[in-house]
């Protein structure tokens, strides 16, 4: 019976384990290169787009959001948004950055999801928003699929805070308190 229950229990876990991001507290992110589409720009009310690479991040404290396509997970974590808004961080210091991966976006979305981006750029011009056409980002760092990750950098580009996955209350006050440390 007692060995029936472990069994049981094994593989209950084992597939929610057997996923883990390749991000490393204490370090900088893995490297990667977004060259289809890529970070979005605007210049004189024109968008246009330039590659984009992680290792540009160090500078400011930083919250990257790593999302699918997929507005169910642009709303995992949208209640950290709300708070990192609300806190009205200094735009000298701190910036957000938002990828998101159009690989992993529901067949036929494709024009709303940069249509959104683009809209969410032109309100916050601050950000950073990154379309990653061909997910190598998520590759990159080993996240799980129709997902949003949220990963918090020091200045020195160092993760100070990494979660594949929706944040609870608990973890987004964690993150808000981190990065009024940071700052």
């Amino acid at each position: 019976m007692r060995s029936c229950f472990i069994s049981l229990l094994a593989g209950l876990l084992l597939p929610a384990l057997a996923h883990a991001h390749s991000i490393q507290l204490a370090s900088p992110l893995p490297a990667v290169q977004v060259s289809e589409q890529g970070e979005l720009q605007l210049q004189s009310g024109q968008t246009r787009y330039q590659g984009w690479d992680s290792q540009q991040l160090p500078g400011k404290v930083r919250v990257i959001q790593h999302i699918a396509g997929r507005s169910h997970a642009k709303e995992l974590n949208a209640p950290l948004i709300e708070a990192i808004k609300a806190a009205k961080l200094p735009h000298d210091r701190y910036q957000t950055t938002t990828i998101v991966n159009l690989d992993d976006a529901l067949f036929g979305t494709g024009g709303f999801v940069v249509s959104s981006v683009e809209k969410s750029k032109a309100e916050f011009p601050w950000s950073s928003f990154v379309l990653d056409e061909q997910g190598v980002v998520r590759k990159a760092w080993d996240l799980q699929e129709e997902s949003s990750a949220i990963v918090v950098l020091d200045k020195d580009g160092k993760v100070r805070f990494v979660k594949d996955g929706a944040l609870s209350p608990e973890e987004i006050a964690t993150v808000m308190t981190l990065l009024h440390s940071q700052l």
